[in-house]
């Protein structure tokens, strides 16, 4: 428990360092070097209009990354109708009774004390349990990280391609890459900055590709009406349209949570919560 409590302070740090130094290489390095000649760059240039997209998807990812962590689960169940089964949150504590025995996918975390509505795993990038209240924040957040790092992948590629004048038309030439530039690195072939956004490029790729597979597969347990809790403990839901499934999680407004970051407006569970 005491590591699990340690990864759970160290992961939001290592995850906001990561943030930073991707925003910093964008900004000070990548997004600059595509200028050829800033006077005379026109106004939808490509260096201008990538800019753009990674500010825009930046905004997104760190947006929805603060909406999951203040749309926090219920403190101990202040506030949460548990119904006849709200008596158990006391025993949750001493531990007589199992998590969730309350209603069902009711979880009582440990790592957060809190009890999460609707419980799906808990976060440590975020320090944070993942429920009905942030379950679509959380999805955008992922969705957008892994677009951030798709666009900084790209960037990172085009700027090592002109300072090291070599290809990747070639796909192994990526894969080869991190080996050869090691032995260029140690024998002084190589500078430290170089070595360094060569190191960056397989974290984004790594990341990227996390996120994403995380994405959709939060999606597709969306369209089945499960949680991962769900699953593990092998609960039986009820068979709904996955419509409904995606509205609950979504709302009605899901065309403008895609577009800039914002609370579950609309969602059954958030009309619930105002009754």
């Amino acid at each position: 428990m005491l590591v699990l409590r340690l990864l759970n302070v160290v992961a939001p740090a290592y995850f906001l360092c990561i943030s930073l130094v991707t925003f910093v290489l964008q900004i000070f390095l990548f997004i600059p070097s595509m200028f050829r000649d800033p006077s005379t760059t026109p106004l939808f240039s490509p260096a201008l209009l990538h800019g753009a997209l990674f500010l825009f998807l930046s905004a997104n990812a760190l947006g929805n990354y603060i909406l999951v962590i203040q749309n926090s689960p219920e403190e101990l169940g202040k506030g949460l109708n548990l119904g006849e089964g709200a008596e158990t949150v006391v025993d949750w504590l001493d531990g007589s009774r199992s998590p969730g025995s309350a209603l069902p996918s009711t979880h009582y975390c440990r790592l957060c004390a809190r009890v999460t509505q609707r419980h799906d795993h808990h976060c440590f990038f975020t320090g944070n349990c993942i429920g009905s209240r942030n379950m679509r924040n959380f999805i955008m957040f992922c969705l957008y990280t892994s677009l951030a790092c798709l666009d900084s992948l790209v960037a990172g590629m085009a700027y090592i391609s002109a300072s090291l004048s070599m290809s990747f038309a070639n796909p192994l030439a990526f894969l080869t890459l991190l080996p050869h530039s090691i032995s260029q690195f140690f024998s002084g072939a190589l500078l430290s900055s170089e070595m360094f956004v060569i190191l960056m490029l397989y974290l984004w790729l790594g990341i990227g590709l996390a996120c994403a597979g995380f994405c959709c597969h939060q999606l597709l347990l969306i369209l089945r009406g499960q949680t991962r809790y769900q699953v593990r403990k092998g609960m039986v839901v009820r068979a709904r349209p996955w419509r409904e499934n995606l509205r609950e999680v979504f709302g009605k407004r899901w065309l403008l949570g895609l577009l800039i970051p914002m609370l579950n407006v609309g969602s059954d569970c958030r009309r619930q919560k105002v009754k």
